[in-house]
């Protein structure tokens, strides 16, 4: 066996998570009252979590803003999620803050997270997939990923990055010195 392999044997397999939805446009429209506010993107996350067998704790749609997506991040920790997802503003826009808000309060950065998600985005949208600041890390044991707000973008991170390594990143997150 490879050692990739071994240290996933000993990952947890069923794990929670929290979706936060970042989009100024939705949340105003839910505040608004509207009956239904479609969230593709959010909906295509919490199915594909829910079918590898992972629970939802919650799911929520949060103001473009530094400081409503920290809040997020504070409540979703404290709910006891192993991993945060936020979807949306990871793009060049001004209004796309969800990067400056949660990179400084990570412990520790993954930076190929990163770098994979633009290239498997590349094989899809060419060039483009260079505009987006997809970031993940950790945060006192939490697993914390950022992704482009597009549900074709979401569902590739979350197939193809997030759903094979989270629970070995878990593990490693919690780790305590010395082992």
């Amino acid at each position: 066996m490879r050692v990739p392999e071994l240290h996933k044997r000993a990952a947890p397999r069923r794990l929670k998570f929290s979706i936060v939805v970042v989009s100024t446009s939705r949340f105003k429209a839910m505040q608004e009252g509207r009956e239904r506010v479609p969230d593709i993107t959010g909906d295509t996350i919490m199915a594909l979590l829910s079918e590898a067998g992972h629970e939802v704790l919650n799911k929520r749609v949060v103001p473009d803003s530094v400081e409503a997506i920290r809040a997020a991040l504070a409540e979703e920790v404290a709910r006891g999620a192993d991993a945060i997802i936020f979807a949306g503003g990871t793009g060049l826009s001004p209004t796309d803050v969800t990067i400056e808000a949660i990179r400084p309060l990570l412990d520790k950065e993954i930076p190929g997270f990163g770098e994979f998600f633009r290239r498997l985005s590349y094989e899809q949208v060419g060039t483009a997939a260079m505009l987006s600041r997809a970031l993940a890390g950790v945060k006192k044991g939490v697993a914390i990923f950022c992704l482009p707000g597009s549900p074709d973008a979401a569902e590739l991170a979350v197939r193809e990055l997030i759903l094979p390594e989270v629970g070995h990143i878990i593990k490693h997150a919690r780790e305590s010195e010395g082992s």
